[in-house]
């Protein structure tokens, strides 16, 4: 089986430009993984893990979204922000985690700002989750 070539790309910086042998990650309907040989493919990304293992060893990301595009075998994501497991300060990601929920339980479902807290409730479990993935 072939490689494929991944380029992660967010406003700041390239993330990744590298030969990988599989990638997953969140989209609309779940997470999806992409193998040499894989389907053209577009699709949003959504708030989650990225994975990608290359020679063996398995490397996290966390996004808060994007796009995606499979195009024979080469895979671009360009997504709004990137973090490797490692550039994740996970106090700061816990504080972001209380603070949303705190104001959730003061929001109704309707209210206007309810959605956003969620949004970053969900942005702070997966910089947690990802962190907790460094080694």
């Amino acid at each position: 089986m072939g490689l494929l070539h991944l380029e992660i790309i967010s406003p700041e910086r390239l993330l990744v430009q590298e030969e990988v042998d599989m990638v997953e990650a969140h989209g609309p309907f779940g997470e999806f993984g992409i193998l040499p040989g894989h389907i053209q493919f577009l699709t949003t990304l959504h708030i989650g893990e990225i994975r990608f293992m290359q020679s063996g060893k398995t490397i996290y990301l966390a996004t808060s979204g994007g796009v995606a595009e499979v195009l024979d075998d080469r895979v671009t994501f360009l997504v709004e922000t990137a973090e490797f497991a490692h550039e994740i300060n996970i106090d700061r990601a816990k504080i972001a985690q209380e603070r949303a929920e705190t104001m959730m339980k003061e929001l109704t479902l309707d209210d206007k700002d309810y959605r956003i807290f969620e949004t970053a409730l969900f942005r702070a479990l997966t910089r947690i989750s990802v962190a907790s993935r460094s080694t």
